[in-house]
C-alpha cells in the first residue's frame, strides 16, 4: 500500500511538472496587412470596457512578473454568428503589475509606463503612446470551435500583424472573444530594455524577448 501511495504521489509530481512548464506559443508575427471587412447585414458590437482586459506576464532568470492591462473602447462586427470585423484601442496608461506590493508594484508600473524620469524610453512611454491598437485583418475557423484570429498591432507607432488561437462565443446580445496564452516578441515593436537579443554584456540581468498575453473581451450588441 505504502510503495503504492509513493508511486501514485510520484505520478501527480510528474504530471503537475509537465503541465506547469507548458508554454504558450508565439504569436505569428508578419507585416501589417488590410483591414478586414464586415458584410453589410453585419451586427455592431460594443466592447464594455468595464469587464475587458488583457492579461500579460514577463520573464527574466530570477521569476516572473504579472498584471493586467485595460482596454479603451472597441467595436465589432458579427453576422451569421460570426466574427467578421473588429478593431480596440488598449489603455497602456492602466498597466498594472498584480504580483507585488507598495514601493516595489509602483516602481515597477512606472518603469513599464515610461513616467520616471530618464527612462521614458525603456518600455511604453506613455506620455508619448498612452494608446495601442487592435484591428482585425482576418478571422479563419477552426476544428474543435476554435478561432484564428488575425489582426495589425500597433505599439509606440510600431504596426505588424499577429495570429493567435481565440475563442469566439455570441448568445443573445453578448459577444465573447477569449485567446489563449499566446506571446509576443516585444522587440518587433521596439521594446529593448533588458533584451539580449539587442544589447550584448548582461549576463543575468536580461529580460526575455517574449511577453505573454491573454486577451478577454465582453461586448454587447448596439442597435
Amino acid at each position: 500500500m505504502k510503495k503504492g501511495f509513493l508511486n501514485f504521489i510520484t505520478i501527480v509530481a510528474i504530471t503537475v511538472s509537465i503541465v506547469s512548464c507548458k508554454k504558450a506559443k508565439e504569436a505569428n508575427t508578419s507585416d501589417a496587412e488590410p483591414a478586414a471587412v464586415a458584410e453589410s447585414t453585419s451586427q455592431k458590437y460594443v466592447t464594455d470596457v468595464s469587464v475587458s482586459t488583457i492579461e500579460w506576464k514577463g520573464f527574466k532568470p530570477t521569476g516572473t512578473h504579472n498584471g493586467s492591462i485595460n482596454i479603451d473602447t472597441g467595436v465589432f462586427q458579427m453576422a451569421d454568428n460570426k466574427l467578421q470585423s473588429g478593431t480596440f484601442l488598449i489603455d497602456m496608461t492602466s498597466i498594472v503589475a498584480l504580483d507585488l506590493e507598495g514601493e516595489y508594484k509602483t516602481n515597477l508600473e512606472d518603469h513599464l509606463k515610461g513616467t520616471v524620469e530618464g527612462k521614458e524610453g525603456d518600455f511604453f512611454n506613455v506620455n508619448q503612446f498612452p494608446s495601442a491598437a487592435f484591428e482585425i485583418s482576418g478571422v479563419e475557423s477552426m476544428e474543435g470551435g476554435k478561432t484564428m484570429l488575425s489582426g495589425n498591432l500597433t505599439v509606440k507607432g510600431v504596426e505588424n500583424n499577429i495570429t493567435f488561437p481565440v475563442t469566439v462565443y455570441g448568445e443573445g446580445d453578448k459577444l465573447l472573444i477569449t485567446s489563449e496564452l499566446f506571446t509576443i516578441d516585444r522587440t518587433k515593436w521596439g521594446v529593448n530594455y533588458g533584451s539580449k537579443s539587442i544589447f550584448d554584456n548582461l549576463g543575468d540581468k536580461f529580460i526575455n524577448d517574449d511577453i505573454e498575453l491573454k486577451i478577454n473581451i465582453t461586448a454587447f450588441k448596439k442597435g
